[in-house]
């Protein structure tokens, strides 16, 4: 009966221990001071298998149509670029800016950096995750969820656009990325 008693206690004052913590304003949460090295492993572990398991089960259609690079494109550069960069940008004002800091997509994958090859469950997985990630978003990291004003054949258009992206020069991804009427796709 002690070793239960002590163990309440315990586990008591460890809650109003991180309760403390939290409500103390110690944690320095300012974007330019990263995390220590387990926090930021946790919520990296957290998003990269929350968005697995989300992820996981979607049905990709057939990316390699040229209108859905084409329809995509435009809609990179408006709403992308800006933090995710295009050929030839190394940064912008957003990239620095954000932490953690947004992936440049005009570069190679990393999944495909490390090693594993270029394997077909690979780009199923990759693109299942990019559209998961478009769609959805993921919190407090800046990336919105753009499934609230663009439909799944839009959001499919940029991922196969991503998937071409780290291949383009500066002067094509120029040239696919200009909107053929002038106009923005963007709602008002």
């Amino acid at each position: 009966m002690k070793i239960i008693k002590m163990i309440i206690l315990l586990s008591a004052i460890g809650v109003l221990g991180v309760a403390g913590f939290i409500y103390s304003g110690l944690y320095p949460i300012g974007a330019d001071v990263p995390h220590n090295a387990a926090t930021y492993w946790v919520l990296d572990t957290l998003r990269e298998r929350s968005i697995k398991r989300a992820a996981i089960d979607i049905d990709v259609p057939d990316l390699s149509d040229p209108e859905l690079l084409l329809s995509g494109g435009p809609d990179y550069n408006e709403m992308c670029s800006g933090c995710h960069l295009k050929p030839g940008k190394t940064e912008s004002d957003m990239s620095v800016g954000l932490y953690p800091s947004p992936p440049n997509l005009s570069q190679s994958d990393d999944e495909h950096d490390r090693g594993h090859g270029e394997h077909e469950e690979d780009e199923k997985y990759a693109a299942q995750r990019r559209f998961w990630i478009i769609k959805h978003g993921i919190k407090a990291s800046g990336m919105p969820a753009w499934g609230k004003t663009h439909d799944d054949q839009r959001i499919w258009a940029m991922v196969a656009f991503l998937q071409k992206l780290p291949r383009l020069t500066p002067e094509q991804y120029q040239i696919i990325t200009a909107r053929s009427d002038g106009t923005s796709k963007h709602h008002d």
